[in-house]
């Protein structure tokens, strides 16, 4: 069995780099801002704060990465590809660890199943966190661009199912949004990525109906959307699901039926908040909800500006 080889991850950022030719594709097999999101982004700042490199707080102190989340563990189960973000050659690989999340056996591995890459000129990307018995290289393997490397998992040291992705040259840890040695904001560095991923900075995971307030378990697991509803439920219950809520946001949920809003309801954050749900809904007040379509919209709101909307609509008959 060869012997796996991930490589633990150094603290300092690299200075500026300046130009180059090393380019990084998107290392996984989704659609960002629809069936994933990057939750985590490398934190730049030296101290004991977290900024990312827009200067905003999308992570945590001492992330050493980018976190390509999938919005429930039902996506995990069937299936998204981790891909190469670059030729290179296989330098290490684990495989085995269980799609459990952090526990006292992965102690020392936080990284769970992965694959570490190396690249020309110093260059080299690790990818943790695969599903269990989805690597499918070998150690040595040169590799191109976009080969499938795995699936993304829940091994190791993580909450939630996501490919996290480190970049690192001569050994230090390099933020591919920025090669700037700290971000100024107003004027960023280069990129490394052929086709950048536009920055969100909190946004909807997913939302749902629900003849009662789900349980958080469900949310996280995908299984927490009942629609439609049957015509004599004894209640309607819109709820969202969400990541990287700041204190102060501002969580809206209304429900418009065929007869007029049933539910329109607006709540405030009361502190950060790295990934969250909110519920809200109506009892039945007659013997059966009028047929027709329902449509559910919630909003994600920061600093009277929308960061995030997403609709759901169901017919009841």
């Amino acid at each position: 069995m060869q012997r796996a080889a991930l490589l633990a991850l150094t603290v300092t950022l690299v200075p500026s780099l300046g130009a180059s030719d090393f380019l990084l594709d998107l290392p996984i097999d989704c659609t960002l801002g629809q069936t994933c999101f990057i939750q985590n982004h490398v934190d730049r700042d030296p101290g004991p704060s977290m900024l990312d490199y827009q200067c905003g707080e999308l992570g945590y102190d001492g992330h050493k990465g980018t976190d390509f989340r999938l919005p429930t563990l039902a996506d995990m189960a069937r299936g998204v590809n981790v891909l190469a973000a670059a030729d290179g050659v296989v330098r290490g690989l684990r495989d085995g660890i269980p799609d459990v999340g952090p526990t006292e056996t992965t102690a020392g591995k936080e990284c769970g199943n992965g694959v570490v890459l190396r690249h020309a000129d110093g260059w080299e990307t690790q990818y943790c966190h695969m599903k269990s018995g989805s690597i499918a290289v070998q150690s040595g393997q040169q590799i191109a661009a976009g080969t499938v490397l795995g699936q993304v998992g829940l091994s190791g040291k993580t909450e939630f199912p996501h490919l996290h992705l480190s970049l690192r040259r001569h050994g230090e840890v390099v933020d591919p949004f920025d090669l700037s040695a700290f971000p100024a904001c107003d004027a960023l560095g280069e990129s490394l990525w052929r086709d950048a991923p536009d920055y969100q900075a909190g946004g909807l995971l997913g939302v749902g109906f629900n003849v009662a307030v789900p349980q958080y378990s469900d949310v996280k697991a995908g299984s927490a959307d009942q629609s439609p509803l049957p015509a004599d439920a004894a209640a309607l219950v819109f709820w969202l699901h969400a990541f990287g809520g700041h204190k102060g946001d501002v969580v809206t949920l209304i429900v418009d039926g065929p007869e007029g809003r049933l539910v329109d309801h607006r709540a405030t954050l009361p502190k950060d908040q790295a990934e969250f749900f909110r519920a809200a809904g109506t009892r039945l007040k007659t013997s059966a909800w009028p047929n027709g379509e329902y449509t559910g919209t919630a909003i994600l709101t920061r600093s009277g500006a929308e960061i995030s909307r997403s609709e759901h609509q169901m017919h009841v008959r």
